[in-house]
């Protein structure tokens, strides 16, 4: 073999180990987005007075609901409300008072501690869509969602960089029974992903399953001392706060253990249509949830959420992205903040059946409007179609590449020596070009966001690679995904204990659909 021959054969090694590392599985998850951008406020001083006045006669002279709950109004009238049947009206100051009890930020734990997450102050923790019934995607189309379905949506969330939480009910798994399905959707989560994750708030007893599987994972102690589960708790609006919600906002309340306490709101409906009209109601049912969760126990964390959609008057169907929807979003993130409380709304919301221009116009309008109302927990931030009735596998991936954009959003401008890059001005001066200065060599690979699903190749290469449109590429990136999960690694006796947890607890009762 000739002298010359020699380095063609190392350069061929490099490009080989170069191709392989581009190439090898890499799980990785970016840290929850710390801002380093202003919020953005919309309301003055006059407006916030007048709403904040206004919520605090609300209470006090029309009151909210709790049905059926006969210990949350002796918690009420204990505390020095005036109960009247179901009706509970907070004289002025008190539940504000309450609520000064919650915590600021916490930490909610996860079982791999580096996928801890903040929540409060100037973090924003992404998790994904919860709740539909059906899945799609582009093979099968529209159909009711299987625990298998479940658990590939856990897989996809744990694969996905951007992602800090792998959420609750990423869909709802109809070919279980309803009583026994909550311990399939926890199992998951605990298994599948090692990332945070949320607890069941169907029933209060399935609350407490959730509380009991995290001390399995946990430990007992570990789990009375740290918060290692959020739950979603809808208020009824207008006003009620009905008794299985409030009962799982009970369970995990006493065992310290995060509640996001949410008014349902689509405007016209549940709220006036008003924008003021409606963020005093969402102020005064804020409230008065966060301040039963400190009745029921001082200091227990909270997050002050708001769903917020309007509504179409010609249909009545739900709208997305809407400048209303904003103001309301921007307003409550102003005085959920003076109540000095964590906040969660916003998310990838669409009205669209399809992954498709729709979806994508009225999802990015939700995200970046969450971004900049200060957002603290941002629920169904990927995979959400069809006002919230699907959970779809392509705009999982697509949403939550985009979610990339939101961390390079709130990161600011770099003003450091590097940032300013006056080297690389220095280096290239008039008529040059700056692909190959020093400057450029030095911060090419982070110096832009790259997606990891869009294409940008041009005309002919696209054409030629099929013409593949963002769903197209979407339904490989899924593929993609779940054929490079690796399961996170779990202690064998934990894992044991959970799944004897879950047999045990399934054949203590039949299956019940109803």
């Amino acid at each position: 073999m000739s002298e010359t021959q020699a380095p063609r054969r190392v350069r061929g090694g490099g490009g080989a180990a170069r191709r392989a590392e581009r190439t090898a599985v890499r799980i990785e998850t970016a840290r929850f987005i710390e801002r380093q951008i202003p919020n953005l406020e919309i309301l003055n001083a006059e407006a916030i007075e007048i709403i904040e006045a206004n919520a605090e006669r609300l209470l006090a002279e029309i009151g909210v609901n709790f049905p059926e709950n006969p210990g949350a109004l002796e918690l009420w009238r204990a505390a020095g409300a005036e109960v009247d049947g179901e009706r509970v009206r907070i004289p002025p100051g008190l539940a504000r008072a309450l609520c000064a009890t919650a915590p600021s930020k916490f930490t909610q734990h996860a079982r791999n501690p580096e996928r801890n997450v903040e929540i409060g102050g100037n973090s924003l923790v992404l998790a994904p869509v919860y709740g539909p019934p059906f899945v799609r995607d582009a093979a099968g189309g529209r159909r009711y969602a299987t625990m298998g379905d479940f658990r590939n949506f856990v897989k996809l969330g744990y694969m996905s960089k951007w992602l800090h939480h792998s959420g609750g009910t990423v869909c709802e798994p109809t070919d279980v029974a309803v009583n026994k399905r909550h311990l399939d959707m926890i199992h998951a989560h605990m298994t599948l992903s090692d990332k945070p994750f949320m607890g069941s708030v169907t029933e209060p007893s399935r609350a407490q399953d959730s509380v009991d599987m995290c001390s399995l994972l946990f430990g007992a102690d570990f789990v009375q001392a740290n918060t290692v589960m959020t739950s979603l708790i809808n208020i009824n609006s207008p006003l009620t706060f009905d008794a299985t919600m409030m009962g799982a906002l009970e369970v995990y309340a006493a065992n310290n253990q995060a509640a996001i306490i949410s008014p349902f709101i689509v405007g016209g409906a549940m709220a006036p249509v008003s924008v003021a009209g409606t963020l005093t109601q969402v102020l005064a049912e804020i409230m008065a949830g966060v301040a039963y969760s400190q009745l029921v126990r001082k200091g227990a964390p909270v997050i002050a959420g708001a769903f917020v959609t309007s509504i179409d008057m010609n249909s009545g169907a739900p709208t997305f992205g809407t400048p209303e929807a904003a103001q309301i979003t921007y307003g409550t993130g102003q005085l959920v903040r003076r109540l000095g409380l964590p906040y969660r709304s916003a998310g990838a919301f669409c009205g669209s059946k399809l992954p498709d221009a729709q979806a994508a116009y009225e999802s990015a309008n939700s995200l970046n409007l969450g971004l900049l109302s200060g957002v603290n927990f941002m629920l169904h931030a990927c995979g959400w179609l069809e006002g919230g009735l699907v959970s779809s596998y392509e705009k999982f991936v697509m949403d939550a590449d985009q979610l990339g954009v939101l961390h390079g959003l709130a990161r600011g401008v770099d003003i450091t020596e590097n940032g300013q890059a006056m080297d690389a001005l220095a280096e290239v001066g008039p008529g040059g070009h700056f692909l190959g200065c020093a400057h450029t060599q030095a911060n090419f690979k982070s110096a832009f966001w790259r997606s990891d699903l869009l294409d940008y190749k041009p005309f002919e290469t696209w054409d030629e690679e099929g013409a593949r449109d963002t769903q197209a590429l979407a339904t490989v990136r899924v593929e993609k995904l779940l054929n490079d999960y690796q399961q996170p690694a779990m202690d064998p006796g934990t894992a044991e204990s959970l799944e004897d947890f879950v047999t045990r607890k399934k054949e203590s009762m039949e299956d019940a659909f109803g």
